[in-house]
């Protein structure tokens, strides 16, 4: 929103009369230990601030703004404080006697409030902050201050017992006056142009009329819309017609010269012709409200809309049944006709109840205001219901649905569909996975990032406190690290898996360079070179995961990169998992930074004073951490490159009647204990309806035997049996689907690999399952999900090294070359380019 003209602060007991008006036309500044008393008297759609007191706490200043504060003024220290816990830099002022702010608060405010004693000298913070002065000096302010700021992005705030409804004095300044003191106009009588606006219906236009100063301040002091006539003098709107108007909100616009009035608009409407408003009847969601309002009063008995009033049963069965039907809803226009029905029946309900839109506009903006935020987990029957009619993609109608399950006991079963029997669009479907909104998680890391970005070191430390829940006095640890104390097998296990890993690594790396004579006297080199810097996000926490830092620290100590630092959350003692480290002095990693999630990543981005800046950033991770990759690698100035998207865990399994039925099931449930938003498919080929059935059937008996069968039983219940007749139609479903991990239980599988296009890595046979990749066998574990095999490798030797070329020419070589890009050049328009050869050949410019 554009910079307020001024700011009234309540600095004593108001007068009601003066708080409303001041309520009208711009938010309020309200001290924290009045913060109830005031609100209570404001109508509910009035703006305010808060002016955070010493000491209130952390909590209590997040709080303000949970309950419906737009924005809190702190002090610089606890400014800094909200800034780390997250506090948007819209919603928050930093109070000070000086605009001399450090640098990493002044980035996490709108503005700043500047107490002075003379707005002669007051200095200003630079563009787009927003300064705001609270002159101490106990004198009233004039017009010509508060417009003179305003022109320069600042406002002043003025204490309430300032300012007056009645005229202008010596000790009280017109609370419109200053409202208006910017104003212009261009019009020869001078009026304003006024738009009026109606509140109820989400600020639609009503019509255009004109102001003046002196209608103004009737309307800013009565609550009354006022306006001026341009044949008939002031215009007190409804005076005859009954049709008047309350005021909620007058504001200018950004050029100060057009007033908007946000009015509720009682009578037949705004328009002389008895319409709602100048440009004729209302529609959409403000038509619907009005319609219902009126069948509301006056329904004829018998109708339908009567009914749903009068009986509480009936409404809440149809608003149940349409919310269930636009779940299931496909298609733009079968959306768009379910939400229509669904909104009917709840705006219903609302009217029933006296709710009105505004009201809901108004609940939606005190919820989007809030800070803190509830975790949005769905109630336990509602989930139970879902969790089989929910899938990674909308099942077409072809497709069999699992009963919901209720209790343990019940059948963890997939969902069914013969790909034979579906359309090319159902088929579409089946192969779609769940859509992240990487817009809105991009925003929650943003203040996360930032706040290492701009804090280094303090605000690293700060976050990881808050997020990793360890109190370190150091994020990073550095080479040589201690000797881990781990179990011996354990130790020999990581040793196997080690030297398998590093085995298949070295085979991938290049061992000499590519080198073309592409004509006599010209030869072109490919040679690999590793990055430099590399940093290797381990996830953790409670887990223990030493395979992925295996999997990364392998083929970077492979590809000699000179710097390994390895990113992993520390224990609440700040230590990190004995295996993790044991892993890390094994590939040579030169630091271990101690934190994990966003901040983790935009530590390794962007480098801190004791964390090394790396150059690409590697791991799987969270959505906070995928967010958190995203957005760095997206920045210009953080100049770092990441792996590869990364999505949930999935398996596609193909399976033919040589398939045992219990390994495939393992197989599929070794996927579908990563998440409940694992994705796990299984392809048959020719199995009948038994033979399926023995496959579900081991599903449900080994998964009721893991540690993980609560989250096992909601991704299963979302995962697909897709049945095909041949193994063309099975593969080609399969490289359309892309899977992370493609496990083939075929016969002859390894005869059948050529016909795999897409795929993150492939399990052949069913001595091959996903597990022994996952760990020991020697291949990367670290791969393209969400689709992405199309386009993304796994992570391999050379993700860790970028290519250069080299070219070497002789004098012959230019000497038969060297006409022909002269040739190329010149048609390019390029003649510098041409020149560099010509002064070679000793050629003569055209």
């Amino acid at each position: 929103m554009a910079t307020p003209t001024l700011i009234p602060f309540v600095d004593a007991s108001p007068n009601k009369d003066l708080l409303l008006s001041a309520a009208r036309i711009t938010p309020i500044l309200v001290p924290s230990a009045a913060v109830g008393e005031i609100v209570a008297a404001l109508p509910k759609s009035s703006s305010y601030y808060v002016l955070v007191a010493d000491d209130d706490s952390l909590d209590k200043a997040i709080g303000y703004l949970d309950n419906g504060a737009s924005a809190i003024f702190a002090s610089v220290e606890m400014a800094d404080r909200c800034i780390s816990a997250g506090v948007p830099a819209e919603k928050l002022y930093a109070v000070s006697s000086s605009t001399e702010i450090p640098q990493d608060v002044l980035s996490g405010v709108k503005g700043a409030l500047i107490k002075i004693s003379n707005t002669d000298s007051a200095t200003q913070l630079a563009k787009p902050k927003v300064t705001l002065y609270l002159d101490e000096s106990k004198s009233a302010p004039t017009e010509k201050t508060v417009a003179a700021l305003h022109k320069s992005n600042s406002a002043l705030v003025v204490p309430l017992s300032q300012l007056t409804n009645d005229a202008t004095s010596s000790t009280h300044l017109n609370i419109t006056d200053a409202f208006l003191a910017p104003i212009t106009t261009d019009r020869p009588d001078g009026l304003f142009t006024t738009i009026v606006s109606s509140y109820l219906h989400g600020g639609k236009s009503l019509g255009l009329c004109y102001s003046s100063k002196e209608s103004i301040e009737e309307s800013v002091r009565t609550g009354r819309g006022v306006y001026q006539s341009r044949k008939h003098g002031l215009w007190r709107k409804g005076e005859t017609s009954g049709a008047v108007q309350d005021v909620i909100k007058i504001e200018l616009d950004c050029d100060s010269d057009c007033l908007n009035f946000e009015v509720i608009q009682h009578g037949a409407g705004f328009c002389h012709l008895d319409t709602p408003t100048c440009f004729g009847q209302l529609s959409g969601l403000a038509a619907l409200e009005e319609t219902l309002v009126s069948r509301h009063q006056s329904a004829p008995e018998g109708s339908y809309t009567k009914r749903l009033f009068n009986d509480e049963t009936l409404l809440r069965s149809k608003i149940m049944e349409e919310a269930d039907e636009l779940c299931a809803a496909q298609s733009q226009e079968d959306v768009a006709f379910e939400a229509a029905d669904l909104i009917y029946f709840a705006l219903t309900r609302c009217v029933s109840k006296g709710v009105k839109l505004a009201d809901i506009g108004h609940a939606l903006d005190k919820k989007a205001a809030k800070v803190s935020r509830r975790p949005g987990n769905a109630k336990a029957k509602y989930l139970e219901q879902a969790q089989a009619k929910t899938a990674p993609a909308p099942a077409p109608s072809t497709t069999q649905q699992p009963q919901a399950t209720t209790s343990g006991s019940d059948m963890i079963r997939m969902r069914k569909t013969n790909l034979d029997s579906v359309s090319a669009d159902e088929r579409l479907q089946l192969l779609r996975r769940p859509v992240l909104n990487s817009g809105a998680m991009i925003e929650r890391v943003r203040p996360i990032v930032e706040g290492v970005r701009t804090k280094g070191d303090k605000g690293l430390l700060e976050l990881i406190g808050k997020l990793d829940k360890a109190e370190l006095k150091t994020p990073i640890a550095r080479a040589p690290f201690d000797e881990p104390a781990i179990a011996q097998d354990v130790k020999e296990a990581i040793d196997i898996a080690y030297e398998n890993v590093r085995k298949f690594h070295v085979g991938q790396a290049e061992k000499e360079p590519l080198v073309v004579e592409t004509m006599p006297g010209i030869v072109c080199q490919r040679f690999a070179r590793p990055i430099s810097r590399v940093g290797l996000y381990v996830p953790g926490g409670t887990a223990i995961l030493p395979s992925s830092a295996l999997m990364l620290g392998v083929p970077a100590q492979v590809a000699g990169c000179k710097e390994i630092v390895l990113a992993t959350p520390p224990k609440p003692d700040g230590s990190i998992a004995p295996e993790v480290l044991y892993v890390a002095k094994k590939v040579g990693a030169s630091a271990i930074l101690k934190a994990g999630g966003a901040q983790a990543v935009a530590a390794l981005a962007y480098g801190t004073e004791t964390v090394p800046k790396v150059d690409k950033i590697f791991g799987p991770g969270n959505q906070w951490v995928t967010a958190a990759k995203m957005f760095v690698s997206n920045d210009a100035d953080a100049q770092v490159a990441i792996d590869m998207p990364a999505g949930p865990s999935e398996v596609l399994v193909i399976a033919d009647k040589t398939s045992n039925a219990a390994y495939v099931a393992s197989d599929l449930l070794s996927q579908a204990e990563h998440g409940v938003d694992s994705q796990v498919v299984l392809v048959t080929v020719g199995l009948s309806e038994k033979e399926i059935d023995d496959i579900e059937k081991e599903v449900d008996s080994q998964a009721k035997k893991l540690p993980r069968v609560d989250i096992t039983r909601v991704s299963v219940s979302k995962s697909l049996i897709v049945a095909t007749s041949d193994i063309k139609s099975a593969f080609d479903f399969s490289n359309d689907y892309a899977p992370e991990h493609l496990i083939l239980h075929l016969d002859k599988a390894s005869e059948k690999v050529p016909l795999v296009d897409n795929a993150g890595s492939v399990f052949v046979g069913q001595y091959s399952p996903e597990s022994c990749g996952d760990y020991a066998s020697g291949t990367n574990h670290t791969l393209p999900t969400n689709g992405f095999a199309r386009q993304y490798s796994g992570v391999n030797t050379l993700s860790f090294q970028k290519h250069i070329t080299s070219q070497e020419l002789t004098k012959e070589g230019l000497d038969k070359l060297g006409p022909v890009v002269v040739t190329l050049a010149e048609c390019e328009g390029l003649r510098a380019h041409a020149n560099a050869v010509r002064v070679r050949l000793g050629m003569q410019s055209p």
